[in-house]
C-alpha cells in the first residue's frame, strides 16, 4: 500500500455538543473554562490521517492476506470473501493536541481535554472517511478496527501498521508494546465495500459502551461467521 496522509484540512469543534457530552450547564463557570480550553487546543491542533488501498491476495477460513501482510480473523475471512479491495487509515487527534494537554495538571481539567482530543479526533476520522469516498469511490463500505472483537484481537495493530507504512513517521502514531496507539486519541482500521450492513459492535457484548453503533446480537457469530 502507498500511504497517503490526509492533513491540513479545516476542522471545528462543536463546544455546544462537548459540553452536553459532559453535562456540563452552557452558563456555568466551568462551561467558560471548556471553552477556554477548546480555542487554546483549536490554536495548535493538527488533527491528521493515512489512507491507502491495498488489494485481497488470498484467503482462508481464518484470515486473509492484503499486500503481502497477513492477517487472523474468522470476522474479516468473510466479510472480505467478496472484496478485491480494502482501504486501510489511521487517524490521530495529533501530537500536537497531545502535547497540549500533558501539559494541564488539574485532574478535571485533564479530562476535559480528553474530550477535546476526542473531538478532535473524530474530525480526523470523518476527513478520512471523506477522501476515501472521494478519491476511490469504494460504494457502501463498513469498518472493523483490531481490537474491537475477541476475534481480531489488538494484536492486529502489529500486521495492520505493517500494511499502513509508517504512521510514526507520517502522522506520529506508534504502538506500544501491549499494541496500544500512542497518541491514545487514535483510531485505526480497513473499510472495505459490502453490500450489507456490518458493525463491530453488533459482535461486542460489552455494556454501556459509549462508543456503541448497533446494539449487541449474540446469534450472530454462529449465524453469519460459525464455520460449523
Amino acid at each position: 500500500m502507498d500511504p497517503i496522509v490526509v492533513s491540513g484540512f479545516p476542522f471545528d469543534i462543536d463546544a455546544t455538543a462537548l459540553l452536553a457530552n459532559l453535562r456540563l450547564d452552557g452558563d456555568s463557570e466551568h462551561a467558560g473554562i471548556v471553552r477556554d480550553m477548546v480555542r487554546s487546543a483549536k490554536a495548535v491542533a493538527r488533527p491528521k490521517a493515512l489512507c491507502g488501498v491495498a488489494y485481497v491476495q488470498s484467503r482462508s477460513d481464518d484470515g486473509v492476506v492484503l499486500d503481502g501482510v497477513s492477517f487472523h480473523s474468522r470476522v474479516l475471512a468473510v466479510n472480505l470473501k467478496d472484496a478485491h479491495r480494502v482501504f486501510p487509515y489511521v487517524a490521530t487527534c495529533g501530537r500536537e493536541a497531545d502535547a497540549w494537554s500533558e501539559a494541564i495538571s488539574d485532574v478535571l481539567y485533564r479530562y476535559w481535554a480528553d474530550a477535546i482530543k476526542q473531538a478532535l479526533l473524530a474530525c480526523a476520522f470523518q476527513a478520512v472517511r471523506d477522501f476515501i469516498e472521494r478519491h476511490f469511490q469504494p460504494g457502501k463500505t463498513a469498518r472493523m478496527n483490531p481490537g474491537s472483537l475477541a476475534d481480531w484481537p489488538t494484536s492486529q495493530q502489529g500486521p495492520l501498521f505493517q500494511l499502513a507504512g509508517d504512521p510514526k513517521s507520517l502522522i506520529g502514531v506508534e504502538l506500544t508494546e501491549s499494541f496500544m496507539m500512542v497518541p491514545t486519541k487514535s483510531v485505526s482500521g480497513l473499510f472495505f465495500p459490502t453490500e450489507t450492513n456490518f458493525e463491530n459492535c453488533s459482535l461486542c457484548p460489552r455494556e454501556a459502551c459509549p462508543g456503541r453503533r448497533a446494539p449487541y446480537d449474540e446469534n450472530l457469530y454462529a449465524r453469519k461467521f460459525d464455520k460449523r
